[in-house]
């Protein structure tokens, strides 16, 4: 059974994946700029998000180093899974639709559309 990070979790995921290593200080730091949560939560959190294999501990040093062992790629895959198949009742064109008619899409961001369309198609 594959690990899903809670909604947290994956707001100190978003820290490490920017950060690329950071301690539970610096990530506490980061938090506490848009959150009131306090430090030894902050700690908890990612002492049981290292039991889970979300992140890796190193524990060479007298500070702890964390780094994401779950990918930014899959978080995203599992949400969209999630999303589509709860929302979208698991229609992927309702969701393109609904993504690219109510967000404006760059020129830049149509083209790799496209080229990405051309390629499934061949």
């Amino acid at each position: 059974m594959e690990i899903k990070p809670t909604e947290s979790e994956l707001e100190i995921l978003q820290i490490l994946w920017k950060m690329g290593k950071a301690t539970v200080r610096d990530v506490h730091e980061e938090l506490a700029k848009t959150k009131g949560a306090g430090y030894t939560t902050t700690l908890k959190l990612m002492q049981i998000m290292d039991e889970k294999g979300l992140v890796e501990r190193d524990t060479t040093a007298k500070t702890h180093i964390y780094k994401a062992a779950y990918t930014q790629e899959k978080a995203q895959v599992s949400a969209l899974d999630r999303i589509i198949s709860t929302v979208f009742e698991g229609s992927t064109s309702d969701l393109v639709i609904q993504a690219l008619g109510h967000h404006k899409a760059s020129k830049d961001e149509i083209e790799a559309i496209k080229k990405y369309l051309e390629g499934l198609e061949a």
